[in-house]
């Protein structure tokens, strides 16, 4: 896979650079690729979801009623989750990271690139010198003539 070099300004300089077939022209994985996005998003989770169970509830846990002879259901305490007190089984802080296999991360990052080149959305710009201050004088020449 060959690719042309352009100048900053976009212009063509006729060199060409050749790409490695191993990492750039593999038969995509999309699988592959889910997975390592769903990884990625996973770890990113915080996973600080909480609710109160029962005892963790401000109440008192004497029992409302007697066991039998009331007429009507059995009561516990005032925090039990059918009484309006807690969730049954609310969430729980958690750790939502998995482990990705090194080999399918590889696979995955090599066939975006693959992707990349398939779409032409790759281009090579050849060697340029990036000066910080000038790049702050021009945003700042553009916002005085805003």
């Amino acid at each position: 896979m060959e690719l042309s070099v352009y100048t900053i300004q976009g212009e063509d300089t006729g060199r060409k650079i050749t790409l490695n077939d191993a990492i750039f022209a593999i038969e995509p994985n999309d699988h592959a690729i889910w997975l390592d996005v769903r990884q990625y998003q996973a770890n990113s989770r915080q996973g600080t979801h909480k609710a109160k169970e029962r005892s963790e509830m401000s109440g008192s846990t004497r029992k409302l009623g007697k066991q039998k002879g009331g007429g009507g259901a059995r009561h516990g305490d005032i925090n039990s989750p059918v009484m309006g007190g807690a969730r049954v089984f609310g969430p729980r802080p958690r750790d939502y990271s998995f482990k990705l296999n090194k080999k399918v991360k590889e696979l995955a990052r090599k066939s975006a690139l693959s992707y990349k080149v398939i779409d032409q959305a790759i281009m090579v710009i050849e060697d340029f010198n990036y000066d910080a201050n000038e790049a702050v004088r021009n945003v700042d020449q553009q916002s005085e003539s805003c």
